[in-house]
């Protein structure tokens, strides 16, 4: 198994929470990555949070809990904490500093149906559990 771990950000407008999603190619998907020698989950997500976002101020007002996927793509599993960022926090998508490669094409900040419709089938289940814990019924 290998572990890829991220965040999903989120901030309250007026009226709603919003995700920002990350799109590579055609793919909609948190900001995420693999841990670096002796590297919690947690400081991995929140590390590639900024390294792809720029991104580096965050509350996490609902803790460490987290959401694993399903097995995928040669047996990765992603991990996903939730975290608040503010409304006016800028985005900016860099290069890889190792290797120069921009790994995202596009970020947008989308209302929870928004983000139903964008992602794919294993992303849409981490987007449900997330509004499960941010707006509980």
């Amino acid at each position: 198994m290998i572990l890829s771990s991220g965040i999903i950000p989120l901030r309250k407008n007026e009226e709603q929470w919003e995700y920002l999603l990350l799109r590579c190619f055609k793919y909609w998907d948190f900001p995420k990555g693999h841990g670096e020698k002796d590297e919690s989950p947690l400081v991995t997500a929140i590390r590639e949070m900024t390294e792809e976002t720029t991104i580096s101020a965050m509350k996490m007002p609902w803790g460490e809990i987290f959401y694993e996927t399903e097995m995928y793509s040669k047996g990765k599993i992603a991990r996903y904490y939730l975290a608040q960022v503010d409304m006016d926090a800028k985005v900016e998508l860099l290069p890889n500093p190792e290797n120069g490669i921009t790994e995202h094409h596009e970020y947008r900040w989308v209302t929870y149906e928004e983000a139903m419709r964008l992602a794919n089938p294993r992303i849409k289940k981490v987007v449900e559990w997330s509004r499960r814990i941010i707006s509980p019924s």
